[in-house]
């Protein structure tokens, strides 16, 4: 958090400053003008002597050094000269300036109209200095020029109040976190993650006591690179490692050093690393570095981005270009790793790669501790549940788990928030919100108890497939209904643990042919997932018997315009994908109809509740074949949880 003294107004030129120097200027024209009267105008030479002629002048005042003489007018005559005007303002000395030519002629026609006696008054030459118009007309054109100018350069700025304007605009936008301050993040706030925190404790060591390494004639790591899925807190665990360290913290998004003007990229990554330079040992990091990053040459749009590349550059060369134990180290985050360019990757920039994987189930229970602590909880919550029944769920998601849970308590009044709570939301979150206003038929409703009865029945007599823990044929999102299950969180899976799955899935389409002797869209959802999961068996596993061990999947090509195998090959997986589905759909069908009867009283269930558990299934159905590997899952001998399967998506 920046100190309290950045949020007040930076002291400097703002426009609204100078709009209200132009009005009171304009103001000070309008009550200081000098003409001395309302009645006054301009005139010809050849008015002039009309006026002197008809004995109308009362007297003259002749500037020499301005070519011109203010005519006044007697008061008597100034109805021949104003009209209804002088009528109208009969206490006002009239006059009017006339330009004159040449001041000799000038003075033969005043002597003459002087001897004539048609003039009698008073002839005075002055000197005419520039008075407050005069001053004003002259200059504002050019304050409206430097206005202009001023609000040019704070919209290209980007508003930012004392920011320098156009100047600014190659300036570092890095936020600096400075050292010593009461509210930082340190590595309590960061839950899980153990393997990650241990590399990154190593950074604050070298931080705090370079000496005890460099006297070995070792070298201070230059950058280490946080790779993991979005929300895993590549982020916090960065402001954890300058918290620690007591350092100063730069932050900063890679998308900040692009810009439209040609070489501003470059000029930021020069000024962020002369600031960091000054202020070591800290710490830079640069989130999403992958928008800056990304490997040169391999942009498929056409041209490319000359700009993104010559920031890169700069960055490669700044990076290269630290001193052996200057003590600034380089942290940067992305979750797009394969695309980053290998010279950044290269030792020397990035000495390490630090991974942070989603967080199985003992770290989904600390990291639950962290986000329960302000959170008044009920006796009857369960940390240890909570962690099985988000299986999947990355700390950001646990955040907003939590936070749910804590907006449906208050929705309904309560004073602590409770186990139903959080199970509400995290079926908030994975199955989105419950459409209680969706009218369903009587066929439909039958159709969608017959489809997750299907799932259900599979699911407990198979072997593999995830055991079941709830099935509802409420809508929630775009789902009709849901089966809820408890995975085995697996490093690896077989052939045969796959079959099931696929199985399973199929169940829902299966139940429908045979129960109600039609299809519907329902089943949409299913099948993508079930031909994504074929596919990547065929191709990439190699889990096929034409094609076995053979994966056409590469991690290399980011723009793969062609397919790495022929069109024959192409035929013949499509071939061994139709008969893979084809196969488990007909063992699902082959298992509904043995176990007809049970389905049946489990459809039933469900139209007759909308929502079953486990326990109802068991009742049905007795203990499932499978029971002790079931009850290892449930007692937290594996880490499993359950997951939301939208089996019946419907086509828009």
């Amino acid at each position: 958090m920046a100190d309290k003294k950045d949020n007040k107004p930076k002291n400097g030129f703002r426009i609204q400053s100078l709009i209200y120097i132009i009005l009171f200027i304009g103001f000070g024209y309008i009550l200081l003008k000098d003409d001395g009267t309302d009645l006054s105008g301009e005139a010809t030479y050849t008015e002039f002597k009309e006026y002197m002629e008809k004995g109308y002048v009362d007297n003259l005042v002749i500037f020499s050094n301005m070519g011109s003489l203010d005519m006044y007018i007697k008061s008597d005559s100034a109805k021949y000269v104003f009209g209804d005007r002088a009528l109208a303002q009969p206490l006002v000395k009239p006059m009017l300036t006339v330009g004159v030519g040449s001041l000799d002629n000038l003075q033969e026609f005043i002597d003459q109209m002087e001897e004539s006696g048609r003039f009698n008054g008073n002839v005075e030459y002055r000197k005419r200095s520039h008075t407050f118009s005069d001053i004003f007309i002259s200059v504002f054109p050019f304050i409206l020029i430097i206005a202009f100018w001023i609000f040019l350069s704070r919209r290209m700025s980007g508003g930012a109040g004392g920011g320098g304007g156009v100047f600014s605009v190659g300036k570092s936008k890095a936020k600096v976190y400075e050292k010593g301050q009461a509210d930082r993040v340190t590595f309590k706030d960061v839950a899980g993650q153990a393997e990650a925190k241990t590399e990154v404790e190593e950074i604050v060591e070298f931080l705090k006591n370079p000496k005890k390494y460099t006297d070995l004639g070792g070298k201070i790591p230059k950058g280490a690179l946080l790779v993991g899925p979005p929300g895993t807190g590549k982020t916090l665990l960065a402001k954890a490692v300058a918290g620690e360290a007591d350092v100063p913290f730069f932050s900063l998004s890679g998308s900040d050093f692009v810009e439209m003007f040609v070489g501003v990229g470059a000029s930021r990554v020069r000024d962020l690393f002369r600031q960091a330079k000054e202020k070591a040992p800290c710490i830079i990091f640069i989130d999403e570095i992958d928008a800056v990053g990304r490997a040169r040459g391999k942009n498929p749009a056409m041209g490319g981005n000359d700009e993104r590349e010559n920031t890169l550059n700069q960055l490669l060369t700044e990076m290269d270009g630290f001193g052996t134990n200057s003590g600034v180290i380089i942290l940067a985050a992305t979750n797009r790793v394969d695309i980053l360019d290998k010279a950044l990757l290269r030792a020397g920039r990035f000495d390490r790669q630090i991974h942070l994987d989603l967080p199985d189930l003992n770290e989904r229970k600390a990291v639950f501790g962290v986000h329960l602590r302000n959170i008044k909880l009920s006796k009857d919550v369960d940390v240890d549940l909570l962690a099985r029944q988000t299986p999947g769920f990355s700390g950001a998601d646990i955040a907003n788990v939590c936070n749910e849970a804590a907006l449906i308590a208050a929705r309904h009044n309560k004073k602590k928030v409770e186990k139903d709570d959080f199970l509400a939301a995290v079926d908030r979150i994975v199955g989105g919100l419950e459409k209680k206003t969706k009218v369903l038929t009587a066929e439909e409703k039958r159709t969608i108890a017959l489809h997750e009865a299907g799932h259900a029945t599979l699911s407990w007599f198979l072997e593999y497939a995830n055991p079941l823990i709830k099935v509802t044929i409420v809508p929630r999102g775009r789902a009709l209904g849901a089966a809820w299950y408890l995975p085995e969180e697996r490093q690896i899976t077989t052939k045969e643990q796959m079959l099931d799955e696929m199985c399973a899935t199929l169940g829902g389409r299966a139940a429908e042919e045979l129960f109600t002797g039609h299809i519907s869209t329902g089943a949409m959802n299913d099948l993508e997932r079930v031909t994504k999961q074929a596919y990547g068996m065929i191709a990439y596993a190699g889990m096929s018997d034409k094609l076995a061990n053979l994966c056409y999947y590469s991690s290399t090509d980011e723009y793969a315009f062609q397919k790495p195998y022929s069109d024959k090959t192409a035929e013949l997986i499509d071939g061994e994908v139709k008969a893979l589905i084809a196969q488990q759909y007909e063992r699902g069908k082959k298992l509904l109809l043995e176990h007809q009867e049970g389905h049946h009283k489990l459809a039933q269930l469900l139209i007759e509740r909308e929502v079953i558990m486990a326990e109802d299934v068991e009742q049905i159905f007795g203990k499932r074949p499978w029971a002790s590997r079931s009850e290892e899952i449930l007692n937290d001998k594996p880490e499993p949880a359950p997951v939301v399967e939208n089996h019946d998506k419907v086509e828009p």
